[in-house]
């Protein structure tokens, strides 16, 4: 086995994990944590992250 073999080898399966990755965080199913996580900024440090993130959510809602 050449070293450039071993090389292209490499890319390709790092190549087919990006693209597995980018589906993963662009799913439907992940949508959820990262809207959550987009809230976190707005949180003081004595609230709970959950009902801030419901209050945000609502808020944007209604206009």
């Amino acid at each position: 086995m050449d070293i450039n073999v071993l090389r292209g080898v490499m890319t390709a399966v790092l190549i087919v994990i990006f693209i597995g990755l980018f589906f993963w965080a662009f799913s439907k199913k992940r949508k959820a944590d990262f809207d959550e996580a987009a809230s976190l900024p707005f949180v003081g440090d004595d609230e709970d992250p959950r009902i801030v993130f419901k209050e945000v959510n609502s808020k944007g809602d209604q206009s």
